[in-house]
């Protein structure tokens, strides 16, 4: 199998060549046209004395045609909106910021969810909980709207009804433009669609972990709701960069995750080895296969894409520009299907 260096030595001339037009697609019916790649801004903020180059990404990601920010308020708690505001300084009108609520460290209420950096993180949805997250998040962002706002997860401790009212508040009083969920069941947002029009839905999608393309894809592209992709990397396990060869240091946390096995990064390189003359078609390297892979799935509209530098932004929305046909896209499944 070509190494992920390999594959930009063998696409060089193709890359050079490619225009790298970034592909943009509605959010719903929402009026909203996003890049089909967006910045995933879960890390930012992670690290202090990595501020300048999140930033630095960030607008990298803008001037290379991403225009879609993927944020929430959990996010190294508001440092992450807080770092977002300052990446956009003087262009938030062509930029999409996308931001979430339901997850509060401030309260006990709700559900507990998980502890992360120190802290209990809690599903809450109530309607004054989100009322106060929206007006922290537009003084973090330093805006008077956020372009699509998403209920993070699901909170049972909420009627749903009381949610979508206060979703439709904030909509009414123009401090956000259109309402999306993230990490529903197909139920569940039947449930949200009976009640209003959901434009977007974000879930954990890759080539390895596919579950929704059954009932939530083929639902959401019924009903006209966009479906961003989170976690299309897999931590960095689809960039071709952690072969079955490499060994992951005792303190890496990916160690104990069997996705990570030696078994299973073998079967990743088997997928990538008969997907080669594919990437190498189009120049581009595994990273970027698999997140047009994604973004090329019927029903999926949108991959949320983290980078950790500059140059990796720039890679990842230049996989925005990538069209696979329909051979190609079959080749891939066929290897996917046969190893994953």
């Amino acid at each position: 199998m070509m190494s992920n260096t390999n594959f930009m030595k063998a696409g060089r001339s193709a890359m050079e060549k490619e225009d790298h037009c970034m592909q943009y697609r509605p959010l719903g019916s929402s009026g909203i046209n996003a890049s089909v790649v967006g910045f995933g801004a879960g890390a930012v903020g992670t690290d202090p004395n990595r501020d300048a180059e999140n930033i630095s990404a960030i607008q990298a990601a803008l001037d290379a045609g991403i225009n879609l920010i993927d944020t929430a308020p959990v996010y190294s708690f508001g440092r992450s909106e807080e770092l977002v505001r300052k990446a956009v300084v003087g262009r938030r009108r062509d930029v999409v910021i996308a931001s979430k609520c339901g997850l509060v460290w401030d309260s006990a209420k709700g559900v507990h969810h998980l502890h992360y950096q120190g802290k209990a993180i809690y599903r809450y949805l109530a309607p004054e909980s989100i009322r106060h997250e929206i007006e922290q998040s537009l003084t973090r962002l330093c805006t008077d709207y956020i372009d699509l706002y998403q209920t993070h997860w699901p909170d049972p401790t909420t009627p749903l009804e009381d949610t979508i009212e206060e979703l439709l508040k904030l909509k009414d009083e123009g401090k956000i433009c259109a309402i999306g969920v993230s990490n529903v069941t197909t139920e569940l947002l039947d449930d949200y669609s009976k009640r209003t029009h959901i434009e977007s839905d974000q879930e954990h999608f890759s080539m390895l972990h596919r579950d929704i393309s059954s009932d939530m894809l083929p639902y959401c592209l019924e009903n006209n709701i966009a479906v961003l992709a989170y976690s299309p990397l897999e931590q960095g396990l689809l960039s071709g960069k952690l072969g079955p060869d490499v060994e992951l240091a005792q303190n890496d946390p990916r160690l104990g995750n069997l996705n990570f096995s030696v078994e299973n990064r073998h079967r990743i390189a088997a997928v990538m080895a008969e997907s080669e003359e594919v990437a190498r078609v189009h120049g581009i390297t595994c990273a970027q296969l698999a997140i047009a892979w994604t973004h090329s799935f019927p029903g999926l509209t949108h991959v949320i894409a983290g980078a950790s530098s500059p140059a990796q932004a720039i890679q990842n929305a230049h996989a925005g520009s990538v069209v696979l046909t329909q051979e190609e896209l079959a080749t891939i499944n066929a290897a996917i299907e046969k190893y994953l």
